[in-house]
């Protein structure tokens, strides 16, 4: 069974305009009718394209369980997985914090400790 446009278009999961402009281009090869629409081999148009999926029943399909149930130890396991990332990155969160406290009563420290400056420097820096 050849195609039209529009079923070739369906066929490839591709626009009207696209096959169209396949056509006008040379790339795909069809024979237009009298009444002005185009007849394509399927041959032809899965050269240049290749099949939609759903046209040729590929699809993948993934099934909801029927039981709630099923997916309860997968489910379980990812919450105690979840749970624990959840408490290292506040582990993380706690441990940064202390540092920065430690950092900072450190550099006060240093502060402190650092000598004021005299003579020229005073009086450039304006000390």
């Amino acid at each position: 069974m050849k195609h039209t446009l529009g079923t070739a278009a369906k066929a490839v999961g591709k626009s009207k305009s696209t096959i169209s402009k396949a056509i006008a281009s040379g790339k795909i090869s069809a024979h237009r009718l009298p009444n002005g629409s185009f007849e394509i081999d399927p041959s032809e148009l899965h050269r240049v394209y290749p099949p939609n999926a759903s046209e040729t029943g590929e699809v993948e399909r993934s099934a909801t369980p029927n039981k709630t149930g099923e997916n309860t130890n997968e489910n379980m396991i990812l919450q105690v997985k979840l749970d624990a990332a959840h408490q290292r990155i506040a582990d993380l969160e706690e441990d940064r914090a202390q540092w920065r406290q430690q950092a900072n009563t450190l550099l006060l420290k240093v502060e402190k400790s650092q000598p004021e400056a005299k003579g020229f420097w005073k009086r450039l820096l304006g000390g």
